[in-house]
């Protein structure tokens, strides 16, 4: 069994920031990807997390991220922009353009930023917990590195992107945030699993020769399957349309893995779109949403000892638990970082 260290959450957001900014990332940046990389440590996604920091860091020494972009925003029109990412990292990326979708959204009760050359941006619910902490609304469309067939396919063709949507709650409703893979589980919990030797369940992925497999390893070199068949493959099409398609990044299976490709940036695609919830029922809206929490909170329970929870309360839940606690890391995680901090000279010693 793999052994599981306890590290307080600051401590990692400390030394990903520290990390960061010595490999020429502007501290705020730094700070930014740091906070998103172990807020998906703190949500249970540690596929997100932490783990990733490696290898972005090897893709900086390579330039194929960039530690300064110089992001370029071109206006159309007042509600709609599309922000060139300059091979900068996502994180900032999705940042900025949520922020622009936001500031439109204000004043025209949408806005809608499409952002390419972008790299791979962590977890979706970052910018959606951006977006509800403001009180608005938000779709978030992003493509990916193909690893996912389209249906009746066999070849890796799509991304396993996230379907990511979030409505703000009130002070006395928790907040729906959707952050869910359109393949049957997120890659990363296959390349996870690889790293540790682990297997994976049965009906997660195929190998190279289209066999079903329970070996992450295996799994990792051949195709994650798409979520309930046509209709994950379908939702991923989608994503390739709105973060791909739409804004002039790498689409149809060409979008760089941050894992295997480093000859050349990943050139990902995103699109951001922020609502005012109001817009339409005025001061009515935090009643409404109110009413449709409480009412589906309320629904009997499959198994009475688990309440009905919204999507996102398990995650908040989670992360309460973890600020408090810890973030459990395994060991072969703490030693990739030891390792890439002692290329920069820092020595850890406390985990």
């Amino acid at each position: 069994m793999t052994e599981v260290l306890t590290v307080d959450h600051r401590r990692l957001e400390e030394l990903a920031a520290s990390m960061l900014a010595m490999q020429d990332v502007p501290e705020a940046d730094a700070e930014r990807i740091a906070a998103c990389l172990v807020l998906a440590d703190l949500r249970g996604l540690p596929s997100h997390g932490i783990a990733r920091l490696p290898v972005y860091a090897e893709r900086l020494r390579r330039g194929l991220v960039k530690p300064r972009p110089n992001l370029n925003l071109d206006e159309p029109t007042p509600v709609c922009a599309r922000l060139d990412g300059d091979d900068g990292f996502g994180f900032v990326i999705a940042t900025r353009a949520m922020d622009e979708a936001m500031e439109r959204a204000q004043t025209y009760g949408i806005g809608m930023i499409s952002a390419f050359r972008s790299t791979h941006f962590g977890m979706a619910a970052c910018y959606l917990l951006q977006a509800v902490e403001k009180g608005f609304a938000a779709f978030i469309f992003t493509n990916a590195s193909p690893a996912m067939p389209v249906w009746g396919g066999r070849e890796p063709f799509l991304g396993t992107s996230p379907f990511a949507f979030a409505a703000p709650g009130t002070d006395k409703v928790p907040s729906i945030v959707l952050d869910m893979a359109t393949s049957v589980v997120a890659r990363g919990k296959i390349r996870r699993a690889a790293a540790k030797g682990e297997p994976i369940p049965e009906g997660w992925a195929l190998d190279k020769e289209g066999n079903p497999t329970t070996d992450a390893r295996a799994a990792y070199e051949g195709i994650v399957l798409p979520l309930a068949g046509p209709k994950g493959s379908g939702l991923s099409l989608m994503m390739e349309v709105m973060g791909g398609v739409m804004s002039g990044a790498a689409f149809a299976g060409r979008v760089g893995n941050q894992y295997k490709d480093f000859d050349a940036p990943q050139n990902v695609g995103h699109t951001f779109v922020a609502i005012r919830p109001d817009v339409f029922v005025g001061q009515d809206y935090a009643a409404r949403m109110e009413e449709l929490v409480r009412r589906a909170k309320s629904s009997t329970p499959i198994d009475a000892a688990q309440p009905v929870l919204m999507p996102g309360e398990p995650e908040a839940l989670r992360e309460a638990e973890n600020r408090r606690k810890g973030v459990e890391m395994p060991a072969d995680v703490a030693e990739a970082l030891r390792q890439e901090a002692s290329r920069l000279g820092i020595r850890i010693d406390d985990f």
